[in-house]
């Protein structure tokens, strides 16, 4: 049976937001107000369902302009989209940033993940809380990582309205986020992407070399600093020759499954079936993971040609970048940056002059970490619940839309340029013989200068803290984030790389490096940690949808107990885990367990 909302009407201000996406509704079906209608017939019902891939912009544009998702406002977009209205409320409730239920126009997001929680998070939202009071027009909302972690603790204040305006308050005081949410036209403007690299500027970088040196709003300035150069080699070397040299160079994926990228090219490039697809996820959310954020921010074009180059080479015309709800600097930037390539033939129907087509779209997410994991991305785009599907068949196969589809995430793409430009044999001198090239490593906690630090693979944990300026007092780094593992002060040998962490029995992730003194108690770290997972699982499988309740409970027990009753919890935090890792659909429930189970082994968090 499906779920109707009754007589509810859409305002005038919830109509505008759609048809401004959707263009005037053509027939009463769709909800024109005609008195000639023939409700009778339909038409253009197959073409309608054939856009149901808009129904999350749909979502974004009501919540954009309203502040929260009415049911007039859903029933009017399901009509438009030809979407049954249960199946909309059901995406309309998965994301964290959309509102089914009335809500002031502006909502201010204070991180209390892991980094903002080390820097003060709770007592931050306590102060806003007292500053602002009853009546303030303002939704104070307790949000997971707002990938800004360089800068902790961090706010972002989202005001409803016709543009909708943001501001970033980081680090954030109560005046300042305040003052962001009150009025985010006379907020302070945020430090330049530059400030979240230490080494800005340094001869040694080759990812962020430019990122502090050229202007990321002018083309012009990306050119002469060797933009599309990288492309023009591309087009020389024809798409095998590109898929050559990214697999000789040893490429994988940054994400952290590590899978050989020129693999994945060839597989995608091999299919028969037509239309392929080019995704590129920009959806990090994992806590203490910020890169992705400042490549877009400081060197946007670079994106856009490292998108164009893994397309040509794997046989698409469409890609989509997948970018977080919560980089509202980085969607300017790439919206600019796409404009400006397309404006200049460097997208569009005949890239170059070359006779291939590509053109990008960029799909907002709206606050769900599930929906970094591949196939749950694709979900998300063709307008249903982001959740994981079942594999096989792989997405190089059946992907976006039931079609072949290469996914990367963005440092994974950024790295497509130096292989052409220096060639395959000089990147894979760099770094070690199985984990080749230069990596990206987010570093952020008791450390004096965090940000985004680029070293080539094998350099040791000691070596990267050792330019951070790591604090007195280092009680443990989390290695990988929420998803990885915990390591000693003693550990800093490790090497970091994919197989060097492996052996320590930990893991490198996306490259999260948050260390944490002895001022932060390591069992309530722990908690937040499983109450992320719990909040995050999506629900689809069983394993995880309990486990992850099972785990916080757990936790929540054992910091009230000792002795013999704490023993029993953890041998069923480690039944848990295992259950979790071992049945759950996806990496979140097989990760969830990771953190905590390091904390109790390698730490003895509950010694």
């Amino acid at each position: 049976m499906d779920l109707h909302f009754g007589d509810s009407k859409p305002t005038d201000d919830e109509r505008a937001a759609v048809d401004a996406l959707l263009g005037p509704p053509e027939s009463s079906w769709e909800g024109a107000d005609r008195s000639d209608a023939d409700l009778r017939w339909a038409k253009g019902g197959r073409a309608a369902q054939d856009r149901r891939d808009l129904l999350l912009p749909g979502l974004h544009a009501i919540n954009d302009r309203i502040g929260w998702i009415s049911e007039g406002a859903l029933d009017y977009l399901c009509r438009r989209l030809t979407v049954p209205p249960s199946e909309a409320y059901g995406v309309a409730t998965f994301y964290a940033m959309f509102s089914v239920k009335p809500r002031p126009a502006t909502v201010l997001h204070v991180c209390t993940d892991l980094a903002c929680a080390a820097a003060g998070a709770n007592e931050l939202c306590a102060g806003i809380e007292a500053r602002l009071g009853l009546g303030s027009g303002v939704s104070v909302e307790r949000s997971p990582c707002l990938g800004l972690c360089e800068r902790a603790p961090a706010a972002l204040a989202i005001k409803a309205g016709d543009p909708v305006r943001t501001a970033v308050s980081a680090p954030a005081t109560v005046h300042d986020a305040v003052l962001a949410a009150s009025a985010p036209d006379s907020a302070p403007e945020e430090p330049a992407a530059a400030m979240a690299v230490p080494q800005a500027g340094g001869d040694e970088l080759v990812l962020l070399k430019r990122v502090g040196v050229v202007d990321p709003m002018s083309l012009d300035d990306y050119r002469a600093h060797g933009g599309y150069s990288a492309l023009r080699r591309a087009f020389e070397l024809g798409p095998a020759g590109v898929i050559r040299e990214v697999t000789d160079s040893g490429l994988v994926g940054r994400g952290g499954a590590a899978f050989p990228t020129g693999r994945k090219w060839q597989a995608t490039a091999s299919q028969p079936d037509h239309p392929h697809y080019l995704v590129c996820n920009a959806d990090e959310s994992e806590p203490g993971t910020f890169k992705d954020r400042v490549l877009m921010e400081g060197d946007p074009y670079a994106l856009v040609e490292a998108m164009t180059i893994a397309a040509y080479a794997t046989g698409a015309h469409k890609g989509y970048l997948y970018l977080r709800g919560e980089y509202p600097r980085a969607l300017a930037r790439l919206e600019h940056a796409i404009a400006q390539a397309r404006a200049r033939g460097f997208l569009g129907d005949d890239v170059l002059g070359q006779g291939y087509a590509f053109d990008i779209e960029i799909r907002r997410g709206a606050g769900a970490y599930i929906c970094g994991e591949e196939t749950a991305l694709f979900n998300s785009i063709e307008g249903y619940r982001g959740e994981p599907r079942s594999k096989p068949p792989f997405p190089v196969e059946k992907g976006l839309f039931g079609k072949p589809t290469v996914e990367n995430n963005v440092e994974t793409l950024v790295n497509v340029l130096p292989i052409l430009t220096m060639g395959a044999p000089a990147y894979a001198a760099i770094g070690t013989e199985r984990s080749t090239g230069p990596k990206l490593f987010c570093v952020s906690g008791s450390v004096a200068r965090p940000g985004i630090y680029e070293l080539p693979f094998g350099a040791t944990l000691g070596e990267l803290l050792e330019l951070a300026g790591v604090r007195d007092g280092l009680r443990a780094v989390l290695l990988g984030g929420a998803a990885g593992g915990f390591v000693r002060p003693d550990e800093m040998d490790i090497p970091l790389t994919f197989e060097g962490t492996r052996e320590a029995g930990t893991t490198l992730g996306s490259g999260v490096v948050l260390a944490f003194d002895d001022t932060v108690p390591l069992p309530r770290l722990l908690l937040r940690i499983a109450e992320f997972f719990r909040d995050e699982s999506c629900g689809q499988c069983v394993p995880c949808r309990v486990g992850t309740v099972r785990q916080e409970e757990a936790l929540h027990r054992i910091a009230t107990r000792t002795g013999a009753a704490a023993a029993d919890d953890i041998a069923l935090l480690r039944e848990v885990g295992r259950a979790m890792r071992d049945a759950s659909i996806c990496g979140l429930g097989q990760t969830a367990w990771n953190a905590v189970e390091s904390a109790i082994d390698r730490l003895g968090a509950y010694e």
